[in-house]
């Protein structure tokens, strides 16, 4: 418990311990998040983005790492970098490393191309390649140049989007896997946001409180002076509706008032329902993996279809960019990696357990951590193997006595020829005579 003295000296209030100016006022400040992804008018206005939403937030769940392999490339563990560290806790000041992975990929997919950049680094990247990502910010290209690019960046300094050019070997360069399908001008993609932009405009037309009727006249409108008077007639009308509380108005007997905002009849709904299923089934997705009720096979086909082609093109566009030659010889990379046990029922988790603890894939202690247990102590938590048939070091340690002799007074369990747990050898005594019986 620290001092009363102590608190006072060192503690701190958010409220009473600032003095003014309480900001940088040279920054510039915005109600709303500056750096947020603003989505184009056509997709932003449309209910795809929700599709686009989903997939970025599926890629956003796989987990991307600066990594060691061996001399095969299998993972081995994670680097201790500042890389590593942008991509699994923190890549900028606002963002974790999987909001701007989910970054990333939505501007992919809205733009068909995103660019990943260095803002901060150890040493400058244009002049060495032997540098450490501090922080990264995803920015989209505004031009292209033969080795360079213009980026449309958030400039954390200023607090708002600046354009920068920088080369295109420090820059990842991400573009989308499913471009053909989603970015091309007359794809089904925007084919589909067409339709539903046209869609929108109907609705709006049917909803604007027009009343889009016509009033037959007692007379013939065929001078300019019948013309004036229906005119006048129309806006009279205008005014008592306008004017009303409920909107009533009067005509004379003889006029008639035909209305015509009766529902619009054409075959647009059918050709968006058309075009939502050619989308879906082009870039693997479902409506079932949409509202959450896919199996395991849908939603392994939608991973290894939809979510593993654009994963694998920023893995490696980012091992290309910002790990050297000489740092992919020496066995790094950047993977990402995915749970396969979040879709496993609960039901269905012992079964799974029990086949990969017996076939020596993962421990008890792994296997805890998956279903949310703590670690347990026991050290043979930690080992892999078959704990149905094999004995730990522990165990067999316990069965040796003396000089290392077996214990002939402990059960001694043999396994069959099929290999097999089967018949046992018990020690016995009668009146201090020793031997051997079977059991089963």
């Amino acid at each position: 418990m620290p001092k009363f003295t102590d608190r006072l000296m060192h503690a701190w209030n958010a409220f009473r311990n600032t003095r003014d100016p309480t900001f940088d006022t040279s920054a510039y400040g915005s109600s709303f998040r500056p750096d947020r992804l603003r989505l184009n008018v056509r997709n932003d206005r449309s209910i795809v983005t929700a599709l686009l939403n989903r997939i970025a937030i599926d890629c956003a769940a796989c987990s991307v790492r600066h990594a060691q392999t061996d001399t095969d490339g299998r993972y081995l563990f994670d680097r201790d970098s500042g890389l590593n560290n942008a991509l699994r806790v923190e890549a900028n000041l606002d963002q974790t490393g999987r909001a701007m992975m989910q970054d990333l990929v939505l501007t992919m997919l809205d733009e068909g191309c995103a660019a990943l950049v260095p803002v901060d680094t150890t040493i400058d990247p244009t002049n060495s390649n032997a540098y450490d990502i501090e922080t990264l910010r995803v920015g989209s290209i505004a031009a292209w140049y033969p080795e360079k690019v213009r980026i449309r960046l958030y400039n954390q300094s200023v607090g708002r989007r600046e354009e920068v050019v920088l080369p295109k070997k420090m820059v990842a360069i991400i573009e989308n896997p499913l471009y053909a399908v989603i970015n091309e001008p007359n794809s089904t993609y925007q084919r589909l946001v067409r339709k539903l932009n046209l869609l929108d405009r109907i609705d709006d037309q049917v909803g604007s409180g027009k009343l889009d009727m016509i009033i037959q006249l007692p007379y013939i409108i065929n001078t300019e002076t019948r013309r004036k008077q229906a005119e006048i007639r129309r806006q009279d009308i205008e005014n008592q509706l306008a004017g009303s509380k409920y909107g009533i108005a009067y005509t004379g007997t003889t006029e008639k008032i035909q209305q015509l905002n009766r529902p619009l009849e054409n075959n647009l709904l059918d050709q968006i329902k058309d075009l939502t299923g050619q989308l879906f089934s082009q870039i693997g997705f479902t409506e079932e993996v949409f509202n959450g009720t896919a199996d395991e096979k849908t939603m392994l086909n939608y991973y290894n279809r939809t979510i593993e082609p654009i994963m694998s093109a920023i893995t490696d566009e980012m091992k290309r960019k910002f790990l050297s030659k000489t740092a992919r010889t020496q066995g790094q990379s950047v993977m990402f990696f995915r749970d396969p046990f979040r879709l496993v029922p609960v039901e269905n988790i012992a079964d799974i357990a029990d086949k990969f603890t017996r076939n020596a894939i993962l421990s008890s202690n792994e296997l805890r951590q998956i279903v949310g247990f703590k670690p347990s102590d026991d050290p043979d938590a930690d080992v892999l193997r078959n704990k149905n048939l094999n004995e730990s070091d522990a165990e067999i340690d316990q069965h040796l006595v003396g000089d290392g002799q077996q214990d002939p007074y402990l059960d001694i369990w043999s396994q069959n020829q099929n290999g097999s747990v089967g018949a046992y050898e018990v020690p016995y005594t009668i009146e201090g005579e020793g031997g051997y019986g079977y059991g089963g």
